[in-house]
């Protein structure tokens, strides 16, 4: 089972790394996005409907972990392109006022879901069997309406919303990178890039590879640091802007050959003056 959703989300970001590198239009892209997220959704359903967990253990991983990381894909898509739809004419007051509001939304989900937040960021366990067990629901957990209509032999009471949790951190750094843009050019933005002590000069992919590189290593905070976090303080230390970075990592992942290049070129670099200081 997990082999075939292992294909299924392969299959899924890859394409998603085609699309992008492709299509400078965001609205096309989420378009065929969020049809191609849709015909892997019934592939996994239909694979789910045809076979048997084998324990209550990966009935719980597949919808605590696994199918949220694809619904997620389908939320965040449909998000985007409504966000970009809805988008008003005007001028840059106008637009980042209408952003700030998409980021108060995003706010006043996580503060009525405060509790499940806690649950999910910290790996509780406790809980599992009510939440990602199919028909063990709790009508006292704060269910959502959704739930009750949704199809229960391919959910459970809070399977979406995983889903919604990681698909809002991805709309979230969105709208800020949206913000970030239009401020780039302003005096106070122009005036931070100037006074940087340090330049970056090599390419913005190879700092996003260390940067995926220091994160999965735990080098900052044990492990708890997020990642839009680290790379707003990369951006802010050598005046650069990272643009989507997580789409730059897909296509990272996606490489067909040497997925860490630059991180290899930084070992051979050093291994190199340490060799020349010794004299071989």
């Amino acid at each position: 089972m997990r082999d075939f959703y292992c294909k299924i989300i392969r299959e899924l970001e890859e394409e998603i790394g085609i699309r992008y590198i492709d299509n400078g239009d965001q609205i096309s892209l989420c378009e065929s996005m969020i049809e191609i997220t849709l015909q892997k959704l019934t592939k996994l359903k239909r694979f789910i409907n045809e076979n048997e967990f084998k324990t209550i253990e990966d009935e719980i991983i597949f919808f605590k972990e696994l199918k949220p990381k694809i619904v997620s894909k389908l939320i965040y898509y449909n998000a985007i392109y409504k966000i970009e739809m809805k988008k008003p004419h005007g001028g840059q007051r106008i637009i980042k006022k209408y952003l700030n509001n998409e980021l108060a939304k995003l706010k006043r989900f996580f503060d009525n879901n405060l509790e499940f937040y806690k649950y999910y960021r910290t790996n509780s366990t406790y809980l599992d069997e009510k939440y990602f067990v199919r028909g063990k629901f709790d009508i006292k957990l704060s269910l959502d309406t959704f739930y009750f209509e949704s199809d229960h032999s391919f959910s459970t009471s809070h399977d979406y919303k995983v889903a919604k949790v990681i698909a809002n951190d991805l709309i979230e750094v969105y709208l800020e990178d949206q913000i970030l843009n239009m401020n780039k050019f302003s005096r106070a933005k122009s005036k931070e890039i100037r006074s940087s002590l340090l330049k970056w000069t090599a390419s913005k992919t190879s700092l996003i590879e260390l940067i995926y590189a220091l994160h999965a290593f735990k080098a900052f905070d044990d492990g708890s640091s997020e990642i839009k976090v680290i790379v707003r303080i990369f951006e802010n230390t050598f005046g650069i802007d990272l643009g989507d970075f997580y789409h730059t990592y897909l296509e990272l992942r996606n490489r067909k050959n040497n997925r860490t290049k630059f991180l290899d070129l930084l070992k051979d670099s050093l291994i190199k003056k340490m060799d020349e200081q010794e004299g071989k």
